[in-house]
């Protein structure tokens, strides 16, 4: 690790100063709706004024309308949600993955049911994470790990197929997950190493593709035609991860599961970024690893070119959820609950 980082240390001075990145930050007042969420974990914009946050802990996703200054909420008293884990929209229409229902729902802004997606046999009962203006459904399909973990060493698919049922297309492969071999009383077993990071991806309503490299630290672009744009290499830090950082993962186990989550394998360092999303203008946002002491979450907005374009910071523990070319969704815990917030831009 410190030759890793020395080396980089080395790099940076024989190329001389770096440029000015240009920067940004959400510190502005804003609109604010507050929502009875103990965890905001996705966002998605519904065009004009409209959004959806989810709280996979409330088994809830709300619909905020910052122009009428309202908020609905779609739980599982509905008989329509019990568990949803993610969101994506395309243009006014919002889809909720359900993982106990197996199946993504399609709402419309005033909370209507409009249709019911299965999950896809074709992948392995997988549930779609994005859809085109074309109607196509976008899987992400994992290697089959066996008994030992060993298939995890293995590339992920991002697969595009017409319908649950229709023969799928391979559109882009993820990284393999970074395991480690560990050797216990109950033998020998693949896990993957506490703080690595993963490949994400999404996909504009044109079907065009991007992958936001973990290893390499850019974002790819894969055409409508099937053709790839690599990105520029993002500057970022090299955050290694620390003893306090590992005690805090440690503590979120229950008492009894603390000396197991301690023997497991750890990364050396934390990845570039921790989650990305598509902006409600076709731009890339990544939420950027921090230090734990950090006094600010920086995300990079990267442009369909593979450039970046901004670095955006938030203070605090706040989080960019959304965005679009007129405004960014962040989400501000409060008092044990969030407030979400709308600053123009």
């Amino acid at each position: 690790m410190r030759t890793l980082v020395a080396g980089l240390a080395i790099v940076a001075v024989a190329c001389g100063e770096p440029a000015p990145l240009p920067s940004f930050a959400l510190d502005a007042p804003g609109d604010t709706l507050r929502v009875p969420f103990t965890e905001i974990t996705d966002g998605a914009w519904l065009g004009g004024d409209r959004y959806a946050v989810l709280s996979p802990a409330e088994n809830t996703v709300a619909l905020l309308d910052f122009a009428g200054g309202t908020t609905r909420m779609l739980d599982a008293s509905s008989g329509e949600l019990q568990n949803p884990s993610a969101l994506f929209s395309l243009g006014d229409t919002l889809f909720v993955a359900d993982w106990a229902r197996r199946r993504v729902t399609a709402w419309n802004t005033a909370g209507g049911l409009v249709r019911s997606i299965p999950a896809s046999d074709i992948a392995r009962g997988s549930l779609p994470r994005a859809a085109d203006a074309r109607g196509r459904l976008y899987y992400e399909l994992p290697p089959i790990a066996g008994r030992d973990g060993s298939g995890n060493r293995d590339s992920t698919a991002v697969l595009r197929a017409a319908s649950p049922s229709a023969v799928a297309d391979t559109v882009a492969w993820l990284a393999p997950l970074d395991i480690a071999e560990v050797t216990s009383e109950q033998g020998r077993r693949f896990e993957r190493r506490v703080f690595s990071g993963d490949d994400e991806w999404g996909v504009l309503p044109d079907g065009a593709v991007w992958v936001a490299r973990t290893y390499q630290n850019r974002v790819d672009w894969i055409d409508t035609i099937g053709d790839v744009r690599r990105g520029v290499s993002l500057p970022d830090r090299v955050l290694e991860v620390t003893r306090l950082d590992r005690e805090r993962f440690v503590a979120q186990f229950p008492p009894e599961l603390r000396a197991s989550a301690e023997r497991l394998p750890y990364s050396p360092i934390k990845p570039p970024f921790v989650r990305a999303f598509t902006g409600g203008d076709g731009h890339v946002w990544l939420e950027k690893s921090r230090w734990v002491r950090d006094s600010t979450q920086l995300h990079h907005e990267v442009g369909r070119d593979g450039r970046l374009i901004r670095v955006v910071s938030v203070p605090g523990w706040g989080r960019v959820v959304a965005a679009t070319a007129e405004a960014t969704i962040i989400a501000i815990p409060d008092s044990g609950r969030f407030a979400v917030v709308r600053v123009r831009r």
